[in-house]
């Protein structure tokens, strides 16, 4: 028998001075698993998950959680009838309170099973030791998992989570997102993350909803929506890219680097072959046969290096091509730092392109 799940978004629509901010969203989000709604500021994520929350009223749409209504069009619960977690950028800690009362804050029982959750908790994010401290003197990661106990600990259904590690350093931010999603799994709690760093949502995410201007426009696993994106716009969100700008003829486009399919679409149209720079494999014996070719490289076409960067992980190199003078972006594993002026032959992987109609 089928279940519910914990939390569902059914064709949400939020209007500010008649313009939608949230136009038609939906989304379902399974107990233990994480989606996150990925998109650029301003795109609505943020109207979205204070929707859902209750703090915000959807002009129209449905909420439910475990199959209950909790909102419709207008008319909803509030939000401390909604089991539902917040944590945002600010970790909003009562600056007069110490941690264990902070976690404490919003348990409803007897005053030893209260006693004994604040315990639990502090033991799991590892901050025993701190529990007579008061927030001035954590650490940023301390705060953030202070505000983590203080948000599970009324064992919500939900955790709705608003950007909420882009206040820490990168040194940190790794550790403590794998601690927090750790522990809300352990709890079987639903997560609804909003960010807008793509290698956040990849790192995190069981299923990435990609919102843009209202409106969710492609949703799934994380590999997905990377490998197979619906527009150049979402190729372009989760990496640097090249485009080809070419017309189709018999269902094929005639490119620099050989012919490659169009299907769909009809003679004469314009579109766009979509590459990242990764997928493009540079000729280090510089003949133009490629390195180890295969069927799927097409044909090499000569380039001129304009300047190469390391980027730490890879190096960066862009070359200004001989047949039209366009710039292509190409990335390299390690260090590559050939000079300016420098003539390499490229090749543009068959199987990890992408054609799109021309904008």
């Amino acid at each position: 028998m089928a279940t519910n799940p914990r939390l569902e978004a059914r064709n949400l629509i939020r209007r500010y001075q008649g313009r939608a901010v949230v136009n038609d969203v939906s989304l379902s989000v399974e107990a233990g698993y994480v989606t996150c709604l990925l998109g650029p500021s301003g795109c609505g994520k943020s109207t979205t998950l204070r929707c859902i929350s209750g703090v915000d009223t959807p002009d129209s749409g449905q909420i439910l959680i475990d199959g209950v209504m909790v909102c419709d069009g207008g008319r909803g619960d509030a939000p401390e009838n909604r089991s539902v977690g917040l944590m945002f950028q600010d970790f909003a800690l009562f600056p007069h309170m110490t941690v264990a009362a902070n976690i404490g804050f919003g348990l409803k029982a007897g005053r030893d099973e209260n006693s004994k959750r604040v315990a639990e908790l502090l033991d799991r994010v590892a901050l025993s030791h701190l529990a007579d401290r008061y927030p001035h003197a954590l650490s940023g990661g301390e705060q953030q998992r202070v505000a983590l106990a203080r948000a599970i600990a009324p064992r919500p259904k939900i955790m709705l989570m608003d950007e909420p590690f882009s206040g820490l350093d990168n040194r940190l931010r790794d550790g403590i997102r794998d601690e927090t999603l750790a522990l809300l799994k352990e709890e079987g709690t639903a997560v609804l993350l909003v960010t807008h760093e793509p290698e956040e949502a990849m790192r995190m995410a069981d299923t990435i909803a990609l919102m843009r201007d209202g409106h969710i426009v492609q949703q799934g696993a994380p590999y997905n929506v990377y490998n197979t994106p619906i527009d150049r716009d979402a190729a372009a969100f989760f990496s640097d890219i090249n485009i080809l700008q070419i017309k189709v003829q018999g269902a094929l486009t005639d490119t620099i680097f050989g012919q490659f399919l169009a299907p769909g679409y009809a003679d004469g149209t314009e579109v766009e072959i979509v590459i990242r720079p990764q997928h493009l494999k540079i000729d280090f014996d510089r003949s133009g046969r490629g390195p180890n070719p295969t069927p799927q490289d097409g044909t090499p076409a000569r380039g001129v290096v304009e300047r190469a960067r390391y980027l730490g992980s890879e190096s960066l190199v862009e070359f200004r091509m001989d047949h039209d003078g366009s710039i292509l972006k190409a990335t390299v594993p390690s260090v590559f730092l050939p000079k300016p002026g420098m003539v390499l032959w490229l090749m543009m992987r068959r199987d990890r392109c992408f054609v799109f109609p021309a904008e």
